[in-house]
């Protein structure tokens, strides 16, 4: 009998389990991502929130710490991105996909299917899953309206199977994912398998300071909900005082945070005046946000860093998927994996009317 947890995701990224690690910024770090790869699954590098050279030595670093091949995120807005596309076409040898929101076009997307690396974006809507394989892209994240970070206001088992319908790539399921269960039912929805952020980056293997992942996991379902007061997109976060500012404050708040997120981003990246403010009149005339919107979108990152990597739950900004409101656990990669296969094996069993047999397990 073929072994149901090997789908074309898993034969497309080579990956042993149809589970997906995906890029979050800051925390999607080399250690993380091979952790997830060599627990079975296909990690994605936070490569959206490097500099060129830091991306060289993160996949330098990622390659030495596990066989597999993996993924880097990026998007075209950043400083630096055409110097990101080169590091990554540089390494298609262990780069095996990217993934990305907004940017390449199909010329560069070509430059990826040439190179043997897979473009596999996320998109929160049919019409962006549509336009993204009609430019090339060879499998699809599909992220519901459950998801961490922005998102969207369709939820997972209504988007998902809409996807589905329009597209013939593989495609995996984000949005309120975390178990095998959660697996077994986007195989049964006919996706090729799952992607997960927030239960990955609460893992003994994330690099998150401990006194951010106890707020994360002291967070209800009840705690974390949609904003748009950050950069003007829906985004889904956990409260706390700094979003409790944030959803407050008025027109000049958001020009004192832009400006400092702004500052505080071009001291991190090195990124020229010039830069910045290209990079947010691209977001502005994008997505018809308001200068300070826009300064803020593309300084956000800096906000979430003071949260996943200084450690302070206080004044940083805390993106989470909603499933994280029932997580209260920080297993290792290793043992979270084993137990999202030993599960979802045990649930397609069951569905098949052989709830004992558990086909392909080690």
């Amino acid at each position: 009998m073929a072994d149901p947890l090997a789908t074309p995701l898993t034969e497309q990224l080579g990956c042993r389990l149809p589970v997906v690690q995906t890029a979050m910024g800051w925390i999607a770090t080399p250690q993380l991502v091979a952790a997830s790869s060599n627990a079975g699954a296909f990690g994605f590098l936070a490569g959206a929130v490097m500099k060129p050279a830091e991306l060289a030595e993160a996949i330098a670093e990622t390659a030495s710490l596990t066989p597999h091949r993996f993924g880097v995120n990026f998007h075209s807005f950043q400083p630096g991105a055409r110097e990101i596309v080169e590091v990554i076409l540089a390494n298609c040898e262990r780069v095996g996909a990217v993934s990305f929101g907004r940017g390449p076009d199909a010329g560069m997307i070509a430059r990826f299917n040439e190179a043997g690396i897979v473009c596999m974006p996320t998109v929160g809507a049919v019409k962006h899953a549509e336009k993204m394989v009609a430019l090339g892209c060879r499998a699809i994240t599909v992220q519901g309206g459950e998801g961490g970070g922005h998102t969207g206001s369709v939820a997972t088992t209504v988007l998902l199977p809409q996807v589905l319908d329009a597209v013939n790539v593989p495609v995996a399921a984000a949005g309120g994912f975390a178990d095998g269960r959660g697996l077994a039912a986007a195989l049964a929805w006919g996706a090729s398998g799952v992607a997960m952020g927030s239960r990955f980056m609460m893992t003994a293997d994330s690099p998150v300071p401990e006194a951010v992942k106890a707020a994360y996991t002291r967070a209800g379902t009840g705690d974390i909900f949609v904003t748009d007061r950050i950069d003007g997109i829906p985004q889904r976060m956990i409260r706390n005082p700094m979003l409790d500012r944030i959803e407050s404050g008025g027109a000049l708040g958001k020009w004192s945070r832009g400006l400092a997120a702004a500052f505080a981003m071009k001291r991190a990246t090195g990124a020229s005046w010039r830069e910045l403010l290209a990079s947010a009149r691209t977001m502005r005339s994008e997505g018809g946000k308001s200068l300070p919107e826009a300064m803020l979108a593309s300084a956000a990152p800096m906000l979430l860093q003071k949260a996943v990597v200084e450690g302070d739950a206080i004044n940083g900004l805390m993106a989470s998927g909603q499933v994280a409101g029932r997580l209260d656990d920080l297993p290792t990669c290793a043992d979270l994996l084993a137990r999202i296969e030993a599960e979802a094996r045990e649930r397609i069993a069951a569905l098949a009317g052989n709830p004992t047999a558990i086909e392909g397990a080690a």
